[in-house]
């Protein structure tokens, strides 16, 4: 598919979006994104990894409707390699329609659907563990993906959000999410969630996982950020035969009957608004991780990993762009990465 086949797809679902519902503003958005790492420990000479992609799409919104679009493009170099000719990756990143009812003075409902994504992470890779994989260390890792059916209720400093999730066409597989979201009238916001696999258990085999989770964020100062997340992800140790024809694997392969995980992170966000220190940055996040048995979740000899992870990073806005860089650990405490990323936004 060329890009000028995608854009002109885009066009005209903006013109019949704008022509189906003249109370709203519909707009197009997109931006460039430019990523490089580099592992210290790793000896060449060359980045361990980057590419540049584009993300584009259209947004509406109106009182009772809000929709989105968005599509990621890779060129061939970063993109798909089938025996050994290079192809464009193009992804349906995003899509949702969102209606919306105002119930009265302090209450709103709204009915999702589509595909969207759930990000409690800062600074970098951490967190988020209702929805994440414990084994993806990858530097901002936000990919956590639902194609879903959720309805919402917000009432006063509460967000209420219940989520139906499928992973396969039929239905035949998904979870369950719910998510409340408090964000008070001082400095303070918390989140609580929690996610299982109920709909694998309808129709198949499966062990029941569950995960739970808690966030924090409290200004401590007008300038200073203090945040963290603590979950515990648990296999129910049920007696069931694996080797019926219709047993579904857990989502994971460290999901293991009986076994408890606890991942939590701290992280403090420094946001200078005058002076020196806002010319020269717009944060400074510094965050660590710890998982229980991290060593377990990966099955392996010949590598080792540490419990604990650190980050650091650097975020400067500039206009429409915002350029960060990163240090923080790999495999161990003491492997050092490095990673810049710029995304130069166009409205």
């Amino acid at each position: 598919m060329r890009l000028s086949k995608i854009t002109g797809a885009l066009i005209v679902a903006g013109m019949a979006t704008a022509a189906f519902a003249t109370d709203g503003d519909f707009a197009l958005k997109g931006n460039v994104q430019t990523q490089v790492t580099k592992s210290i420990a790793d000896e060449d000479n060359n980045f361990s990894s980057g590419w540049i992609r584009a993300n584009v799409g259209g947004q509406y919104k109106s009182e009772n409707l809000d929709g989105t679009i968005m599509l990621r493009i890779f060129a061939p170099e970063f993109g798909n390699k089938i025996e050994d000719k290079k192809y464009d990756k193009i992804l349906a990143d995003l899509y949702w329609v969102n209606y919306k009812w105002v119930l009265g003075a302090n209450d709103k409902m709204n009915l999702k659907i589509g595909r969207w994504k759930t990000d409690w992470s800062q600074s970098t890779h951490y967190g988020t563990y209702v929805d994440k994989d414990l084994t993806v260390r990858g530097l901002w890792m936000r990919d956590y993906s639902h194609n879903a059916l959720e309805l919402g209720w917000i009432h006063g400093l509460s967000s209420l959000n219940a989520m139906v999730a499928t992973k396969d066409g039929h239905a035949n597989q998904g979870y369950v999410r719910i998510e409340e979201d408090l964000k008070f009238t001082f400095p303070l916001e918390m989140k609580f969630a929690y996610r299982s696999n109920a709909i694998d258990v309808v129709q198949n085999t499966a062990y029941l996982t569950h995960r739970i989770a808690a966030y924090a964020s409290f200004n401590v100062l007008p300038v200073l950020r203090a945040y963290g997340e603590y979950a515990c992800v648990y296999t129910q140790d049920d007696d069931i035969d694996t080797s019926v024809s219709n047993y579904i694997a857990p989502e994971a392969k460290y999901y293991k009957p009986g076994e408890y995980y606890q991942p939590f992170y701290i992280g403090a966000d420094f946001a200078p608004s005058t002076g020196i220190l806002n010319t020269l940055m717009s944060n400074l996040m510094v965050e660590w991780e710890y998982i229980n048995r991290r060593d377990n979740l990966y099955q392996v000899t010949e590598q080792t990993y540490d419990d604990w992870a650190w980050t650091v990073a650097w975020v400067k806005k500039i206009g429409p762009s915002k350029l960060q860089f990163s240090v923080y650990s790999e495999n161990e405490m003491t492997d050092v990465g490095l990673a810049f990323r710029l995304t130069s936004t166009i409205k």
